[in-house]
């Protein structure tokens, strides 16, 4: 395995951004409590106007810790969480994190399959799961014998609102039906956390190598897997974004979570890197346009880590309300490409610089990004993070690296790199090599001065919206469907950045095709981001000669006959 020799980069870094960091020696826990010291008085949590202080937080953190002690959870158990942005996510996130217990974030909006999928293979003890959602998590939480909490959205709402909840009028039971639902038989969560006494303070600590989360991701390749990060891993990447950004101001930043937390780069960009520097992070369950601009005027955001389409849409509301974005003096964008349209259209609005950075599940998950600076390269993902060791490599031959201007696949190497897969050897070995370096999948070119640009994906994962989805999902769906015999799912460009997914099939001898049929059936097994948008009928998948699909021949075939619409 090669060594990197030098930094090219290092002259791009902005101004007072060291080319290492010096890793916190603790835990998240850790984290947690320091920031309680720190910033006490401080509000760390927005929620429509009810504002959480710092040493709030840290006393619902710890009488949390004690009601999940009560049902038993102990160092390594696993803790699920199945919610959307609210106080009750944080809370419950470092109370599980309190007692040395793995927390595995899942997505509320995921189908039975989906979850009970992911259930079966991390076998939680506890659930903690939005209202909505709970008594579905308890019908496939199967032979787990979780124990199922259910979070209802409105108790963390301002009094004032959730009197007006309570209003018999059609728009008011319209909201309350889309933040709360019944979940008869299910305990509160809300009421076991009030009716708990504290976790003692000598109650013991995890320490950094411990494991914190089980991400579930797709890897390079198959159904999804979890990540196993570590409290080292996460808080190296929460460092890591604090040294990025030159000029930002400890206990003082506005931080909106846009994001869902239950995602990689929410995670970080908002549960860790948030509270680690005392900002006040204003929470919202699902991104509506609407919803932000009206919270700008209640308490004006300083950083917007999002994705493009969240930049474009904001932008172009904002210019045609009236709203001033002048205040975002950060904003980094990251889970898909970042269109350079998008890039001009923030910029125009806001005043402020839009940079682009990468990352992946396995990396915590921010390795790359753009400096904070006049310096930015927009079409690139940027420079390696501080105490980030990167490798351009033959993609045949790891041990070979490439010249600048060559194409390679991307290794990685830094605190902020995975302890590998959940229970899953094998796929562990494919993506860890010798020397801790993992494999990106992905294809890149690094410049001169050290820029990278992705430029093709080993891996055949699909990025849409932000969200990965795995073909392999999608393709058994598919199959599931009355009247198809195969399938093949790829990604294709989309004109918003990223990727659209889109599938060909081959029918069953016989059988008709009704598109809108097969995505309604789709639907009813995946969640509505990773239904295809397009379905193609095909006589055949090409195959290799060990008869597997060539997925990229089939995305070739798609996009050929996108492009001259002969499909």
């Amino acid at each position: 395995m090669p060594d990197p020799t030098d930094r090219p980069w290092a002259a791009s870094y902005a101004p007072g951004v060291p080319l290492d960091i010096e890793v916190p020696a603790g835990s998240l826990v850790d984290l947690l409590d320091e920031a309680v010291q720190r910033f006490g008085p401080r509000p760390a949590l927005d929620f429509f106007g009810a504002t959480t202080t710092y040493e709030e937080l840290g006393e619902q953190v710890a009488r949390a810790a004690g009601a999940l002690r009560q049902l038993g959870v102990q160092r390594g158990d696993r803790v699920a969480l199945i919610l959307p942005n609210c106080p009750q996510h944080v809370v419950a996130f470092y109370a599980a994190l309190r007692l040395g217990a793995i927390v595995v974030e899942h997505n509320p909006l995921y189908t039975a399959d989906e979850l009970r999928y992911q259930l079966a293979d991390h076998r939680p003890d506890v659930i903690v799961a939005w209202d909505k959602v709970a008594p579905l998590a308890r019908q496939v939480a199967g032979r787990t014998e979780a124990t199922v909490l259910a979070v209802g959205l409105p108790s963390a709402l301002p009094r004032a609102q959730r009197w007006a909840l309570r209003l018999p009028l059609p728009r008011v039971r319209k909201v309350r039906a889309a933040m709360t639902a019944p979940a008869p038989g299910i305990e509160s969560w809300d009421r076991l956390v009030a009716q708990s006494a504290p976790l003692p303070a000598d109650h013991p600590k995890p320490v950094a190598e411990d494991v914190a989360v089980l991400q579930y991701t797709g890897g390079t390749t198959g159904r999804p897997k979890a990540a196993i990060l570590t409290h080292r891993n996460l808080r190296a990447n929460a460092a890591q974004g604090r040294a990025w950004l030159p000029g930002f101001r400890d206990g003082e930043e506005v931080i909106y979570a846009v994001l869902p937390l239950f995602h990689a780069y929410g995670l970080t960009l908002c549960l860790t890197f948030a509270l680690s520097t005392g900002a006040t992070l204003v929470l919202f369950p699902r991104f509506d346009v609407d919803m932000v601009l009206d919270a700008v005027r209640r308490r004006a955001p300083t950083f917007l880590p999002a994705v493009p389409p969240i930049y474009e849409r904001l932008a172009t509301a904002a210019r045609k309300r009236g709203v001033d974005l002048t205040s975002v003096r950060f904003a980094i964008s990251g889970a898909m490409s970042l269109p350079a349209s998008t890039a001009q259209l923030w910029e125009s609005v806001s005043g402020g610089l839009l940079v682009e950075g990468y990352g992946m599940t396995e990396s915590s998950p921010v390795a790359l990004g753009n400096p904070v600076s006049e310096n930015r390269r927009i079409g690139t993902v940027g420079v390696p993070f501080p105490s980030t060791e990167v490798l351009v490599v033959d993609r045949d031959d790891h041990s070979r690296a490439v010249a600048p201007g060559e194409r390679g696949e991307l290794l990685i190497r830094g605190p902020q790199v995975f302890a590998g897969y959940w229970e899953r050897p094998a796929e562990t070995a494919d993506v860890v090599l010798p020397g801790g370096w993992i494999r990106t999948g992905d294809v890149v070119v690094m410049d001169e001065d050290g820029f990278f640009t992705v430029v093709d994906r080993i891996k055949e994962l699909i990025i849409t919206g932000g969200f990965n989805v795995y073909p392999t999902e999608v393709e058994e769906a598919l199959r599931r469907v009355p009247g198809i015999a195969d399938a093949a799912v790829v990604g294709l460009p989309s004109d918003q950045g990223g990727e659209d997914v889109e599938a060909a099939v081959v029918l069953e001898p016989g059988a008709d095709f009704d598109e809108a049929a097969v995505r309604a059936a789709c639907k009813e097994r995946l969640a509505a981001y990773k239904v295809p948008r397009r379905i193609v009928v095909v006589e055949e998948l090409p195959r290799s000669v060990i008869g597997k699909v060539l997925r990229r021949q089939v995305r070739d075939q798609l996009q050929q006959q996108q492009a001259t619409g002969t499909a």
